[in-house]
C-alpha cells in the first residue's frame, strides 16, 4: 500500500489526461512537488503548468529522476520509457486507479459512481449537491463542470466523489466507503469476455464496501445490478416502482422536452423536480444522487434545488448553437447503442422539424461486439449520416468499418436515409446545404464528431 506522506515528488506519465491531470492538481494542492510529462500540450496541462506542475513534452528516461513516485495512466505501455526507467531505479510505480484507491482511504466519506452509462452526470450532481450543502467535497469528475471550473475541486472535509471506471477493473483499485451502481451493460468487450465477466467485476466492486459502515445505492431494476447487490449490506435501492426506498412517480415534461417528478421514499413524499436537462434517464440519474446525499443527511430542499439548476456536463447533450437557417445544433457524448437510444428518446421530446444524427462509432472492438444493436439503435432519427469510426486507442484488424454499418442499416431499415461520408468535411456540407429551419443536428459519439457541429455554425461567419 503506498504512503502518500512520504511521497514528495511525484511524476505523472500521460499528465494531459482527463482523469490523471485531476489525480496530479490534488498533489499539487497539498504542496507536493509535480511533474509530468504527455505528448502534445492542450488546456489541461496550460492549467496545470499555472497551478506550478513542470510538464515535458514526449516521454525521456530522465524525465523520471528525483521522483519518489510515478503514476501512469491507463493509455501508457509497459514498454513506455519513463515506466521502464522508473521500475530499473525502484521508484514506485502505479497506475492512476491505484493512486485514486490511495487517496480515498484518507476520507471516511469515499463515494464512488460506477455504472455502464452515466457516471459523469451523477458524479456531478452527488458533488454539487455536496458542494451546495457546505459539505466542502474533493471531487474528481470526468468531464468539465463549469461550476468546478474543470473537472477537480479540492475539498477540506472528509467528503471525496469521484467516477469509478469498470474498463480494465480499474475499480477494484478504488476503496469507496460509499458506491452507486447506476446499471450493468455489455461495453468494453476488447476487456471483458462477455455481461457475465462484467457482472462478476461489478459484485467484486461491491466486496470493497466496508460492511460496518459502508452504503451501496443501487439502480436494481437492471437484472445484473439486481443480482450484484443480493446479500450486500447498506444496500439502499432507487428507481421508477415504489419497491425501491427511493423513488419517482408522475413524471412529465416540459414543452422543451426537460422532465418533471415528484421523488418518494419509503412511501413519503420529499418533494418535486423540473430539470433543466433532457431525458428519462437523466430522472434515475437524478435518483440516484437524491438517494446517495439524503441518506448523508443532506435536506431535501438543497437536493431539489441543485438538481434543478444543474445544466449538465461538456457533451452531455450539450445545446451548441442554432444556425442562421434555424437549425439547432446539439452535441452528445453516447457511443454505445443503450446510450444513443436514451439520448434519442430524450431527443424527440424536444420540438423539431427533422431529427439529423452525425453518429460517430467509437473504437473497432465496439462497433464489432455491437454491430446488430448499433444496426437498431436510430430508430428515432429522421437522417443518419455515418462517420468512420474512431480508433482510439485500436488498430483495425477486424476489417470492420462504418461503411459496412451503413450497408447493414440500410437493408434492415430500407425506408431510412442513411448516408456514409469519409471526411468531417462532407458530412459538414451536407448537413449546412440540406438542413431545414426548425431541424434538430446531434453530433453523437465519444471521440471528435463534435468538430462538425462547430464547423456547420462557422459556416455562417
Amino acid at each position: 500500500m503506498i504512503d502518500l506522506s512520504k511521497c514528495n515528488q511525484v511524476h505523472c506519465i500521460g499528465i494531459g489526461g482527463i482523469g490523471l491531470s485531476a489525480i496530479a492538481e490534488i498533489f499539487l494542492n497539498r504542496g507536493k512537488t509535480v511533474t509530468g510529462s504527455d505528448m502534445k500540450e492542450s488546456d489541461i496541462t496550460d492549467h496545470l503548468i499555472s497551478k506550478g506542475a513542470i510538464i515535458f513534452l514526449g516521454h525521456r528516461e530522465k524525465n523520471v529522476e528525483g521522483a519518489d513516485l510515478v503514476i501512469y495512466s491507463a493509455a501508457v505501455s509497459t514498454d513506455n520509457p519513463e515506466l521502464r526507467r522508473a521500475r530499473e531505479l525502484n521508484i514506485p510505480t502505479v497506475t492512476r486507479a491505484q493512486a485514486l484507491g490511495a487517496l480515498m482511504r484518507e476520507y471516511d466519506n469515499s463515494i464512488a459512481i460506477s455504472g455502464t452509462h452515466g457516471k459523469t452526470t451523477t458524479t456531478s450532481m452527488v458533488s454539487l449537491i455536496l458542494k451546495n450543502a457546505e459539505k466542502d467535497p474533493t471531487i474528481l469528475v470526468g468531464g468539465t463542470l463549469e461550476e468546478l471550473g474543470g473537472n477537480v475541486a479540492v475539498g477540506k472535509s472528509d467528503y471525496f466523489v469521484t467516477e469509478a471506471c469498470e474498463y480494465m477493473d480499474s475499480f477494484l483499485s478504488l476503496a469507496p466507503k460509499i458506491e452507486i451502481i447506476l446499471n450493468i451493460d455489455s461495453d468494453h468487450l476488447d476487456y471483458f469476455k462477455d455481461i457475465d465477466h462484467i457482472a462478476s467485476s461489478f459484485e467484486k466492486f461491491t466486496s470493497l464496501v466496508p460492511n460496518d459502515k459502508g452504503m451501496i445505492v443501487a439502480y436494481d431494476a437492471n437484472p445484473f445490478v439486481h443480482s450484484v447487490i443480493q446479500g450486500k449490506p447498506g444496500v439502499v435501492t432507487f428507481g421508477l416502482s415504489d419497491q425501491c426506498k427511493y423513488y419517482a412517480e408522475d413524471i412529465s415534461w416540459s414543452a422543451e422536452g426537460r422532465p418533471g417528478f415528484k421523488v418518494y421514499c419509503e412511501g413519503k413524499i420529499l418533494g418535486e423536480v423540473q430539470m433543466a436537462i433532457p431525458g428519462e434517464y437523466n430522472v434515475l440519474n437524478a435518483l440516484a444522487a437524491f438517494a446517495c446525499t439524503h441518506e448523508l443527511g443532506v435536506e431535501a430542499g438543497v437536493i431539489i434545488k441543485t438538481l434543478e439548476s444543474y445544466t449538465g456536463t461538456d457533451r452531455r447533450f450539450d445545446i451548441i448553437g442554432i444556425t442562421e437557417k434555424g437549425v439547432q445544433i446539439i452535441d452528445d457524448y453516447a457511443h454505445h447503442p443503450t446510450e444513443i437510444c436514451a439520448t434519442l428518446s430524450a431527443a424527440v421530446k424536444v420540438p423539431h422539424n427533422r431529427l439529423w444524427v452525425c453518429f460517430q462509432p467509437h473504437t473497432y472492438t465496439r462497433t464489432r461486439a455491437l454491430f446488430e444493436q448499433f444496426v437498431d439503435a436510430f430508430e428515432q432519427t429522421d437522417c443518419l449520416i455515418l462517420a468512420e469510426i474512431y480508433a482510439a486507442r485500436e488498430k483495425n484488424i477486424y476489417k470492420i468499418s462504418s461503411a459496412l454499418l451503413a450497408e447493414e442499416i440500410k437493408k434492415k431499415h430500407p425506408t431510412k436515409e442513411v448516408h456514409f461520408f469519409k471526411t468531417f468535411d462532407e458530412i459538414t456540407n451536407f448537413v449546412y446545404e440540406n438542413a431545414e429551419k426548425g431541424d434538430v443536428v446531434i453530433t453523437m459519439g465519444a471521440g471528435d464528431i463534435y468538430k462538425v457541429g462547430e464547423a456547420v455554425l462557422a459556416k455562417d461567419f
